[in-house]
């Protein structure tokens, strides 16, 4: 589920990571196999938005662009940020709903080497996966208060 929320489905990627947390800390799930499938599914999530904006962003961009008033400069600006300070977009985009979903594709439509779109993206996926899981497991005894057992 946190490969089709990364790419853009509407699917509350905090939550299910806070809920799996909370069945770490009651015992429901596995610590390991969870942070590791969170881990994956957030990478794996990322990095079909990147390849989707490789394969995809320049064609999207000359054919749709101009219906949002994406003009050749406005794509230059945006090409000029990213090169200075896009790439900790993808670190700490996942913490912004949007941004997190946008990331990947516009670093792989702008055509940032997959190197340094791993780097960012793939630090900004531990993270992001272990601090919402770490929320549920340690925030139990008020969630258990929420459900009322």
């Amino acid at each position: 589920m946190l490969v089709l929320g990364i790419v853009g489905l509407p699917i509350p990627d905090e939550t299910l990571l806070t809920l799996s947390g909370y069945f770490i800390a009651k015992g429901k799930l596995n610590l390991a196999p969870t942070v590791i499938f969170a881990i994956a599914g957030s990478i794996c999530g990322i990095t079909i938005s990147y390849w989707l904006g490789r394969n995809t962003g320049t064609w999207l961009l000359k054919k749709y662009g101009p219906r949002f008033k994406f003009t050749e400069r406005r794509v230059q600006h945006v090409h000029r940020w990213f090169e200075r300070i896009g790439k900790w977009s993808l670190l700490f985009g996942y913490f912004v709903p949007l941004v997190r979903h946008l990331t990947g594709y516009v670093a792989g439509s702008l055509e940032l080497t997959f190197r340094e779109f791993a780097l960012f993206a793939y630090a900004g996926a531990i993270i992001w996966s272990l601090l919402f899981l770490g929320l549920g497991y340690f925030l139990q005894n008020p969630v258990d208060l929420f459900l009322l057992k």
